[in-house]
């Protein structure tokens, strides 16, 4: 069966709501000013003429193509898919599309930027991978702008939004004080991520300036996955050679969740009560029954404004601002595995955050 050729065009609902071809464009798109009275009109002779606008030949004309380019790294981490939903749900509410790119973890982004290229995007959040100062340079000279989300890139003018990592682990590191820890474990991430550095740093640091000694500091890699932070759980807890931390930092959720998970049903042991686990985002699924994981949380949906914001895509002539570095302080959210220290307690509920909060 032949595909049906005459598909209708906009000066064929213009002609038939009795407006002006301008009228129909301006119907579609989010934003424009025109009387609620005349979309309606518009919207009520596209529905009849089944017409649908053409986004691809609109681009030609106006050189914007309403598309964003998103980079992802490890999607095994859901944090980043619930940071995926929370762009695509933001910029479908502004009329606009997501293309989607993918690198495996711990590479950079230069070829996902090459392959962007052949699109007409009208910019580029890169989310979690590194990227070359000259792939960063090559697309502002094309008039496509960079923003880095939850990262930065030292030595590079590209700028961007991220929680402030560093003040996420001190937090951590506090929590675990309070609550009494002498030694401490930590599950690592990506070594070459300025995101699970930062933790690092801020966690160490904080715990050094209380007089901890960095030898009673253990740090395991973790490989930033559930099944890595499992196993390497389990083998920091069998080995012979070393003494039980009283605590343990897994750099993001979904390695605390592993570590938990070992702890309980590998090892037998009771949390917090035999050690205390804490993670870094507050994912959903942390804050399930099984889990109810002290954490950080990290202000997505205020990093995805601040992100948009620093794009200005309503303004594609105004170049965007270079250099920004934007953290965003993080919230400690206290759940089951770290015991509440008094002094974490106040009358109307908890310094930080309740397992009840959103």
């Amino acid at each position: 069966m032949a595909r049906p050729t005459n598909r209708a065009t906009s000066f064929d609902v213009a002609a038939l709501a009795g407006v002006s071809q301008s009228a129909v464009s301006r119907a579609f798109t989010p934003g424009s000013s025109i009387a609620e009275e005349t979309r309606q009109k518009v919207l009520e002779a596209a529905r009849k003429l089944a017409y649908v606008p053409n986004s691809i030949a609109s681009s030609l004309t106006t050189k914007r193509s309403n598309i964003v380019a998103l980079i992802l790294g490890d999607m095994n981490n859901p944090f980043y898919v619930h940071t995926l939903h929370a762009f695509s749900r933001r910029l479908q509410e502004q009329g606009r599309q997501v293309l989607i790119f993918t690198v495996d973890r711990g590479a950079d982004a230069d070829e996902a930027i090459l392959h962007l290229l052949a699109y007409q995007v009208d910019g580029v959040i890169l989310t979690a991978a590194q990227l070359s100062t000259r792939m960063t340079s090559l697309c502002h000279e094309r008039g496509i702008p960079i923003v880095l989300f939850n990262r930065y890139i030292p030595g590079s003018d590209a700028s961007g939004v991220r929680c402030d990592n560093a003040a996420g682990g001190r937090l951590i590191a506090e929590a675990f004080l309070a609550a009494g820890a002498k030694s401490f474990a930590m599950l690592t991430g990506d070594p070459k991520a300025t995101t699970s550095a930062d933790r690092v740093r801020g966690f160490v640091e904080r715990l050094l300036e209380d007089g901890i000694k960095r030898s009673d500091i253990i740090s395991v890699e973790g490989n930033s996955s559930y099944d890595a932070a499992f196993n390497a759980t389990v083998t920091l807890l069998t080995d012979k050679n070393r003494s039980r931390p009283d605590a343990l930092f897994g750099i993001n959720d979904i390695m605390a969740m592993g570590a938990l998970d070992a702890l309980r049903y590998r090892l037998g042991l009771r949390v917090p009560e035999d050690l205390m686990v804490a993670g870094f985002d507050d994912i959903p699924e942390g804050r399930r029954t099984p889990y109810q994981l002290t954490t950080v949380r990290q202000p997505i949906n205020q990093m995805v404004e601040e992100a948009l914001s620093i794009l200005h895509l309503d303004e594609p002539n105004r170049p965007i601002e270079r250099g920004i570095d934007r953290p965003i302080s993080g919230k400690l959210i206290w759940r089951n595995t770290i015991p509440v220290p008094p002094a974490y307690r106040w009358p109307d509920g908890l310094k930080g955050g309740s397992e009840s909060e959103p």
